[in-house]
């Protein structure tokens, strides 16, 4: 089921047909408003949508006011066990809630929070994941499954209905591939809330990405998802990148410069990483699509990247660049490179393709 409502946290959309946003959170001390501001500022650059800060005390609370007023994009409280820091992060600017009702308390707890975040026109997530089922779900089915998920999402989801609150947004996460997009599968079955996906505790580097790319991706291609994280342990702005590059994979962002590249083999003359590599240094492109073919041999040259707009495939003794599968330039490797550098930034910096 495609998500039917939309929410607004801050200036975005989520849901709806919005636009697929991109979140992270960031791993300072909130209540270091400075050193908060200034990673929140990194993620901005990297293209981050929306991101997401610890509040587990009071003086995180207060700091939301201040961090706001020095970022440009939402912020959203992340709240456990106490409901009124969230009702505090509310009353000081957050522009969206992340909070599991199930170790909030009691539901007259919830309903208080609710009432705050209705006040504040400050939509919520509720956040269930693997490790935070509850007991009886957990007896149910013999342990943290994909239906004890769904069904524990879906429970604290009727508190808020039963608060008159439905400016939600949902996610189901485990930290294993199979069981989160088996999970998320099934609630996107049950409900048309907006719903923020991803792989929890993915883990770090090549691990977190894989897993992370399966599962984002999966769920991308089947249509399910409308705000994502990619959950990497380390620097956050990579979480970002990571984000970017498998929205691009699935054929959902079309913004940046794509470069394709071949693995190379024995026929690979060139040390082509050191080519790649510069291009993804050099070519950088907001504003438009523009996919950048980098080819070890003829082989693997314009016919199986006819679909670049521009390319450069290497032969022995040479090389060749060209445009949408057809040859343009050819000569000695150094003068092709430098030729193909020039035209690619033309092509970027150019108001048409």
């Amino acid at each position: 089921m495609s998500s039917k409502r939309q929410v607004k946290a801050g200036d975005k959309l989520i849901g709806g047909g919005a636009r697929i946003t991109v979140q992270s959170m960031t791993n300072t001390e909130t209540w270091d408003v400075d050193a908060t501001v200034a990673q929140i500022k990194s993620l901005e650059s990297a293209g981050c949508d929306i991101v997401r800060s610890s509040v587990y005390d009071k003086e995180c609370a207060k700091a939301i006011s201040k961090i706001k007023q020095n970022i440009s994009i939402p912020l959203v409280a992340d709240v456990h066990f106490d409901y009124r820091l969230a009702i505090a992060a509310i009353e000081n600017g957050a522009d969206k809630i992340r909070f599991n009702p199930g170790n909030i308390g009691s539901e007259a707890k919830v309903r208080e929070l609710v009432s705050c975040a209705k006040m504040h026109s400050a939509p919520v997530r509720i956040g269930v994941n693997s490790g935070s089922v509850e007991k009886e779900m957990l007896e149910k089915y013999g342990g943290p499954t994909p239906e004890a998920m769904v069904e524990s999402v879906l429970k604290h989801v009727r508190i808020l209905e039963r608060a008159q609150y439905e400016d939600m947004v949902l996610s189901v996460k485990a930290s294993n591939v199979p069981d989160t997009v088996k999970a998320y599968r099934l609630l996107d079955k049950q409900v048309d809330y907006p719903l923020h996906i991803g792989v929890t505790e993915a883990g770090s580097d090549s691990e977190g990405l894989v897993k992370s790319s399966m599962g984002i991706g999966a769920l991308l291609l089947d249509g399910i998802g409308d705000t994502l994280r990619v959950s990497l342990t380390g620097d956050v702005v990579q979480e970002v990148v990571a984000a970017k590059m498998i929205l691009r994979a699935a054929g959902i962002l079309k913004t940046g410069v794509e470069v394709v590249s071949c693995p190379t083999c024995g026929r690979c003359k060139v040390d082509l990483t050191s080519v790649v590599n510069r291009a993804k240094n050099e070519l950088v492109c907001d504003d438009k699509y523009i996919k950048v073919a980098i080819m070890g041999c003829v082989v693997n040259g314009p016919g199986e990247a006819k679909e670049a707009d521009i390319g450069i495939a290497f032969a022995p003794d040479g090389a060749v660049m060209f445009k949408k599968g057809e040859r343009v330039f050819s000569g000695k490797k150094d003068e092709v490179i430098k030729e193909f550098f020039q035209q690619a930034k033309l092509l970027i910096n150019t108001e048409e393709q």
